[in-house]
């Protein structure tokens, strides 16, 4: 890493303008989320977060698709706006990075740890936002911008037929990833830490 794990998730933001140009290998890119994804911890080790990666016409051909699917159900006049937005900040990248729960682990963990079967929902968010993290703080290190976007369920079915994705992954979250264009505005304003954190001491 350039950076200490602090420095980097503090120089983590939101990039809303990015290019497909790579300064890092598709090849080197893969290796670092593999290794996030061995080392990120998850509930009872269920190990149940998945991700695909999409780099050149497998990322446009996502964007597309919730192009698509956004011009079926916005009117014509908002959907120029959103276009836009698609082509230009999220599609204009080099990759994006689909996060997913594997339910079928899920629902086994309800079984094997029925005491706390009605947590086990919530801890597969925990571990997807713990991994979700991970690999956006890795890829503003590696010099890259990325966002978060949530455009499922809306596209969920297209995409799994498009990449023939296990009917038992559910869709977290897209992160679409490029060379940074422009620096992003101001960080918004933090609410003082001692309003945020308690510290008990002897």
């Amino acid at each position: 890493m350039k950076h200490s794990f602090l420095e980097a998730l503090e120089n983590r933001r939101s990039y809303y303008s990015i290019g497909a140009a790579m300064s890092v290998s598709q090849q080197d890119i893969v290796k670092t989320i593999d290794r996030i994804m061995l080392a990120t911890p998850s509930a009872y080790n269920s190990q149940s977060s998945r991700v695909v990666i999409l780099f050149g016409i497998h990322h446009i051909c996502l964007w597309g698709i919730v192009k698509q699917t956004l011009a079926k159900i916005v009117t014509p006049e908002a959907f120029i706006g959103t276009r836009e937005k698609i082509d230009n900040c999220f599609a204009a990248g080099c990759g994006t990075i689909l996060f997913y729960e594997d339910m079928k682990v899920v629902e086994q963990m309800k079984v094997d740890f029925a005491t706390y079967a009605d947590k086990f929902d919530t801890y597969a968010e925990h571990t997807s936002a713990m991994h979700q993290l991970a690999i956006w703080t890795a890829l503003e290190d590696m010099g890259f911008g990325a966002t978060l976007q949530h455009y499922n369920p809306l596209i969920d079915t297209q995409v799994a037929e498009q990449w023939n994705i296990d009917k038992s992954w559910r869709l977290i979250a897209q992160m679409p990833f490029g060379t940074p264009l422009t620096t992003p505005g101001t960080k918004a304003q933090h609410l003082p830490l001692n309003e945020r954190r308690l510290v008990f001491s002897d």
